[in-house]
């Protein structure tokens, strides 16, 4: 298990709904969200998506935005 997930398993622990982790190198953002008891992938944004949670409603982002 890398050093990524250790914070994610860790937040999970602690009831955490969504995590992000942004790798600025490759310019994707994984995006994590609580299933039941842990949390798990729902998807990989890259530069040209949008990110949205329904954690935020109204809420939307540009990748652009994040990786200027």
């Amino acid at each position: 298990m890398g050093a990524t997930f250790r914070p994610c398993l860790l937040n999970s622990l602690y009831g955490v709904q969504e995590y992000w982790i942004v790798n600025w190198q490759l310019q994707t953002m994984e995006v994590y969200r609580r299933s039941e008891a842990q949390l798990e992938l729902v998807g990989t944004l890259l530069s040209q998506d949008s990110l949205t949670s329904p954690i935020l409603p109204g809420f939307a982002m540009s990748m652009e935005k994040v990786f200027v």
